[in-house]
Parts: structure tokens; sequence; C-alpha cells
């Protein structure tokens, strides 16, 4: 038999490689492997879903968007009801939104597939009623941190395994210098997960700078890896692989700047650039390359949707927007630093 060099095979125009019917061998010192599982759950196909949020009616819709393509949102169903101030993370294949407000303070967690736009499914419950749960995620495990319950300081710090279904479990806490902090900003890297801003419910709602960090695949109590230079809240943050950005806020006036950080070494945010105009209570999400805000009070409710590229410094550019103008929504992507 003789050997055949498939990389210098093209069709009769030379344009493509060939069709191959029949029966054929193929013998190669190297290593190929087959795609396993339905296509639609293989996920990593760049895409960022957009959820809830309030208009000032809360609101059920998911939009989605397709990160390296410029333009407007499409519709991609509802979550359960009308929920604004959840927490989001992902995986390549699934968006999680859990916990906040509609009507009432909730614990629930819906799952997406990212890859389709059939909306929500039940995922199970966090173990507290929270809203503005700070959080992030790796490839397998997302993290909620620092969720209000409008009822007494609560340090919980929960996960779930993206890929099953089920109720939350204990993760640490995230006391001690930073206390209760919510409505902040989470991002990741493969390892590490990050919290920065907040309210602190321990210092009677006080805005607050501190960046803190998780080893995402470990347990335990977060830590300080530095600071803001500013104390805000109702911020929003995505990152990544090796770089994290914190977007907009209240300090208790609204902000137009970016800070980033790197994520795999401790040290203070530097200046990134600005976004178009002060907002607070607006939410982002990210590929390797790109991040995104979207939404949120400018002070009128707003649906647009800018971006900015990760590894330089510079300000946002319009990207397009949202089916519908609101506050509070949550965000993630199926590309993001967590995952690589």
């Amino acid at each position: 038999m003789s050997d055949l060099k498939i990389n210098n095979i093209t069709d009769r125009t030379g344009d493509s490689g060939p069709v191959i019917a029949g029966v054929c061998t193929v013998t190669s010192t190297g290593a190929f492997t087959v795609p396993v599982g339905p296509t639609d759950m293989r996920g990593g196909r760049g895409r960022a879903v957009f959820g809830g949020g309030k208009t000032p009616t809360n609101q059920s819709v998911l939009d989605y968007v397709e990160i390296a393509t410029a333009g407007d949102v499409t519709d991609f169903g509802d979550i359960f009801t009308g929920t604004y101030a959840m927490g989001s993370c992902a995986s390549a294949t699934r968006g999680i939104f859990a916990g906040g407000w509609g009507p009432a303070i909730k614990a629930d967690i819906s799952y997406v597939t990212m890859s389709s736009n059939g909306g929500g499914n039940d995922f199970g419950d966090l173990r507290y009623t929270n809203y503005y749960p700070n959080t992030c995620s790796d490839s397998t495990r997302g993290v909620f941190s620092g969720s209000y319950n409008g009822n007494g300081n609560k340090y919980n710090v929960d996960y779930i395994t993206i890929a099953s279904t089920g109720n939350s479990s204990d993760f640490g806490t995230n006391n001690g210098e930073v206390g209760l902090t919510y409505a902040g900003a989470g991002f990741a890297s493969p390892t590490r997960g990050i919290f920065a801003s907040g309210k602190d419910k321990s210092a009677g709602n006080a805005y607050n700078k501190n960046i803190r960090y998780i080893t995402i695949q470990s347990k335990g109590t977060g830590a300080h890896f530095g600071e803001l230079t500013f104390s805000g809240s109702y911020t929003t943050g995505c990152s990544n692989s090796t770089r994290g950005l914190v977007i907009g806020g209240s300090t208790p006036t609204k902000r137009n700047e970016i800070e980033y950080i790197t994520i795999a070494t401790f040290g203070n945010a530097t200046d990134f650039g600005d976004i178009t105009t002060a907002t607070n209570s607006l939410t982002s999400a990210a590929s390797s390359t790109r991040g995104l805000n979207a939404g949120g009070s400018q002070p009128t409710t707003v649906n647009t949707i800018e971006y900015v590229t990760i590894a330089s410094t510079g300000n946002a550019t319009n990207f397009g927007d949202l089916t519908v103008a609101r506050v509070n929504l949550a965000g993630c992507s199926d590309v993001h630093g967590g995952l690589g």
C-alpha cells in the first residue's frame, strides 16, 4: 500500500480538498479525536447571553449576541419569572442565572444551553434567598459570593457543579477585612475567582474598594488581592484568562471608568479607559479578546451594548442594542476567562 499525502491533494479546480467516496483507510503517526455528544452541548461558540433586569417592570427576557461580531441582540427565550439582580456565570455549554428579586427575594437557579435559544430550565436552589450576588466560574464550578438577603448578615459563599443539576453547596466565607459585600463585580481565570467592590453589609452598606480572590477548585475563605482606585458598588466585571475588568458603578455618583487587574498577580487596579457614559447597575460578558458591557442606568435606563479589547487599554466602542432597555440585568458567556 502506498502512502497518501493528503495535504498535497486538491480537487480538480485546485480550490479545495478532495471528496472521498467509498471505503478508505488512513494510517497516521498523529492522533485524531472524534467529537462526541450532541452538537448543541459542545459549547465554546463565542456567545454572550443577557438575562432578566428591570425596566422598571421585572423582566424575564433573555438575549444573546456573538461577541466577535458587533450588532444588536437576538431573542434567546425567557427565564421562568421576571427577575432582576441575579448572579450569573457559565461553562462552555451552560449559562447559569441564580437568585434575584421577582417579585420577592429568590433562591432559584436556572440554566440555559448556550448554543441553543430555548430559554431557561430549572437547575435547583441556592442555600439562601438572595440578590445581587457576586459570581464567577471556571469550566466546571460556579461560585456565588456576598449575596444579600435583606435579613441580617450572610457571609456565605456557595458553589454548584455546572454540568449537573441540584442545590448549591457551602464553599466557605467572604468575611474578615471585607465583611459581606454584594452588588459588586466578579470574574475569573481558569484557577482564580475575583470579587471586587460592592456594598459592605457589615459596615452599614458602605461602598467598598477591596478586591478579594478565591481558588475556585479549593473551598475556603476569600483572601485579600488588592484595591480599586475607588470605593463603589453596582459595578460589573468580566475577564479573559489573564486580565479582569471592573466597569462603571456608583460611588454613589455614577462612574464611566474601567479599571483592570492582572489576575495571576496580586496588586491594585489600574486605569483602563472609559465607557461612553457614566453608568451603574449594568452587566458584562467577555471572550478571550473582547469585554462587553450592557444596559444600566445613566440615569435613564438604557439598552446600549459597548465593547473593549481586553488585551489593550482604551475607551469603549458601540456594539449594538439589547431588545429591552433595563437595569440590574445579568450576563455570561461561553468563552470567558475562567474557561482558559
